[in-house]
C-alpha cells in the first residue's frame, strides 16, 4: 500500500533514516494501534524502536513475524518488566492481567522504572532517536526526550472528538465539583452541542493514589510537542481543528492505522492468538447472505456479568437473524459456558457462531456477510467498524466510549444506540442487567431493517468506509501526513543534533 514510501524506505541507508522510539502503554487497545503506527512509519522510509516486555513481546508474535519476514524495519526492544518489584504479580505485564484494579498504581510505577533500561539502550542506538511517540500515560518517556534533546509526541488511542472532550474536562477541571451523578455537563469551546453525565466522561474512573500519576500525565502532555491520532482529517476535520486551536499543538492525523494490514496473515496476526481458525470463521460466513450477519464484540477489557450476557444472547435469539457473538467473559466464564450448553448454542447451531476468547475481528468485519456491528465503541473498534463500512449498534462500558457514541450516532449518524443505562467501570463487576434482550433485538431489527433510515444509514457507513481507505492511500491525507511527520521530526533532529 505504501508503494512510494517503500521504495523509499529501501533507498535510505541506516545513518539517514528518522529514528522513532515507540513507547505503548502494555494494554492490547492501546498497543495493537501502535504495532500498526510502527509498520506504516516503516514502510514509509523511518526506523522504529518498538518498545514491549518478553509477555507483550510473545503476544505479538504473529506481527513480530510479519515485520521480519517483511524486512520492515522495526527492532523489537523486550526490556524486563519490574513486575514482582512493585508488588505485582510474576510475569504480571500486561492491564488485562491485572486481578483487581487497585494494582494499577503498581503497575504504572513499574512502567516508569523502564526508563533507566531504555535510556541506557537508546544511547548505544545509531541513527540515535529522533523523536519518541509514547502512550500519554507514559508521563516518564519526557525525561528521556529531554535527555536526548528530542520531540515527544503522545498517544492515547482516541479519536480528536474524545480527545477534544478530554481535554477540555482536564483543563477546565469539568468533573470537580460535579455532585450528582446524573446532572448534564456542558463543555465549554466543543464546536458542537455535547452533555454528557459525569460517569460518561473520560477521567471519572478512579483508582486510589492515582492522583500524582495523573497529575504527572496531564503536566507532561502540555509539554509535549504534538499529539498522534489514529485517525483522519475527513471524518471529524471539525474536532481535529478545534483540537489544534485549543492546545496549540500540531494534530498529526495518521489513521485509520487498521488499513496497514492489507492480507489475511496481517490481519490475522493482529493482537493475540485468534481462538478459533480463521479459515473456520471465514467458510460460516460465506455460508451467510450479503448483509445479514450482526457482529458482537466486546473490547479486551470490557467485563460483562454474566447474567448480562445470557440476557444478549437471549436477544440475538430474538432477533431471529445470524449473529457472530465473540464472549470474553474471564473467570466469570463457566456460568455462561454452562447456560450455552443448556441448548442456547443448539438453537441458533444455523444461523449463530460462537467464538469464546480473542477474535480477528477486523478479518471478520470486513467480510461482505456482515451488515452491522455492536460494539462497547473503544476508538479501535470503531475505526475498525469504520473502515469496513458498516454500521454499529452502540453499547459503551466505560472510559471515552460514551464521547464516541456520541460520535457516531449524533455526528457520522451511522449507529444507533442500544441504551446502555448504567455505566460499567473497568475492574468493577457489573452486578445488573442494565440492557434488556428486548432492547438488543430491536437495535438488530433496527440497524438489518429493509427501511429508509437504515438503507441511509447504511449508505453513509459505506461512504466513511470509502473515504477512510482513501486517506491511506498513496496521495491521501493521512499518507502525506505520514511522510511529513517522518520528514519534520528528521530535520528536527539534524537542527538540534
Amino acid at each position: 500500500m505504501a508503494s512510494a514510501g517503500q521504495a523509499l524506505a529501501n533507498n535510505l541507508n541506516a545513518s539517514e533514516r528518522t529514528h522513532f522510539v515507540l513507547v505503548p502503554l502494555m494494554a492490547q487497545g492501546h498497543t495493537i494501534p501502535m504495532t500498526d503506527m510502527a509498520r506504516l512509519l516503516a514502510e514509509h522510509g523511518a526506523q522504529v524502536s518498538f518498545i514491549t516486555t518478553p509477555v507483550n513481546a510473545s503476544r505479538m508474535e504473529g506481527f513480530i513475524n510479519h515485520a521480519v519476514a517483511a524486512g520492515l524495519t522495526i527492532q523489537f526492544v523486550k526490556l524486563h518488566f519490574p513486575a514482582v518489584e512493585f508488588g505485582l504479580p510474576d510475569g504480571c505485564e500486561n492491564a488485562d492481567m491485572m486481578q483487581s484494579k487497585d494494582l494499577f498504581k503498581n503497575f504504572m510505577e513499574a512502567c516508569a522504572a523502564l526508563g533507566e533500561p531504555l535510556t541506557a539502550y537508546l544511547r548505544q542506538q545509531h541513527p540515535t532517536p529522533s523523536c519518541i511517540i509514547s502512550d500519554v500515560a507514559h508521563w516518564w518517556t519526557a525525561d528521556i526526550a529531554t535527555k536526548f534533546g528530542i520531540p515527544r509526541l503522545t498517544f492515547n488511542g482516541f479519536c480528536g472528538f474524545a480527545s477534544l472532550a478530554r481535554y477540555i474536562i482536564v483543563h477546565d477541571n469539568l468533573l470537580e465539583h460535579v455532585e450528582d451523578e446524573n446532572e448534564l455537563i456542558n463543555f465549554p469551546g466543543f464546536p458542537t452541542p455535547l452533555q454528557l453525565t459525569k460517569e460518561r466522561c473520560p477521567g471519572s474512573f478512579s483508582v486510589n493514589g492515582l492522583e500524582q500519576i495523573r497529575k504527572k500525565i496531564n503536566e507532561e502532555e502540555i509539554k509535549s510537542t504534538g499529539v498522534v491520532i489514529n485517525s483522519f482529517r475527513e471524518l471529524e476535520a471539525l474536532y481535529i481543528e478545534s483540537f489544534e486551536q485549543i492546545t496549540g499543538k500540531k494534530v498529526w492525523t495518521v489513521g485509520p492505522m487498521c488499513l496497514c494490514n492489507q492480507d489475511i496473515n496481517a490481519m490475522a496476526a493482529r493482537g493475540n492468538k485468534a481462538s478459533m481458525d480463521e479459515a473456520q470463521c471465514l467458510r460460516w460466513l460465506d455460508s451467510m447472505k450479503p448483509g445479514s450477519v450482526t457482529f458482537v464484540s466486546f473490547g479486551s477489557l470490557a467485563c460483562t456479568a454474566p447474567q448480562q450476557l445470557v440476557e444478549l444472547g437471549l436477544g440475538l435469539e430474538a432477533s431471529k437473524k445470524p449473529f457472530v457473538w465473540v464472549i470474553k467473559a474471564g473467570d466469570k466464564f463457566p456460568q455462561v459456558e454452562e447456560w450455552l450448553a443448556e441448548g442456547f448454542e443448539e438453537r441458533v447451531k444455523d444461523r449463530g457462531l460462537i467464538i469464546r476468547g480473542w477474535a480477528p475481528q477486523v478479518l471478520i468485519l470486513w467480510h461482505k456477510a456482515i451488515g452491522g456491528f455492536m460494539t462497547h465503541c473503544g476508538w479501535n473498534s470503531t475505526i475498525e467498524g469504520i473502515c469496513a463500512g458498516v454500521p454499529m449498534i452502540t453499547w459503551p462500558h466505560f472510559a471515552e466510549q460514551f464521547v464516541n457514541e456520541r460520535l457516531v450516532v449524533d455526528v457520522l449518524k451511522t449507529g444507533v444506540e442500544i441504551g446502555v443505562k448504567a455505566v460499567t467501570q473497568w475492574g468493577q463487576e457489573q452486578k445488573e442487567v442494565t440492557v434488556t434482550r428486548d432492547a438488543v433485538e430491536a437495535a438488530v431489527s433496527k440497524l438489518l431493517d429493509e427501511g429508509e433510515a437504515a438503507e441511509e444509514m447504511r449508505m453513509r457507513a459505506k461512504e466513511f468506509g470509502v473515504k477512510a481507505r482513501k486517506a491511506l492511500q498513496e496521495g491521501g491525507s493521512s499518507y502525506n501526513n505520514i511522510n511529513l511527520l517522518i520528514q519534520e521530526m528528521g530535520n528536527q533532529a539534524k537542527t538540534s543534533g
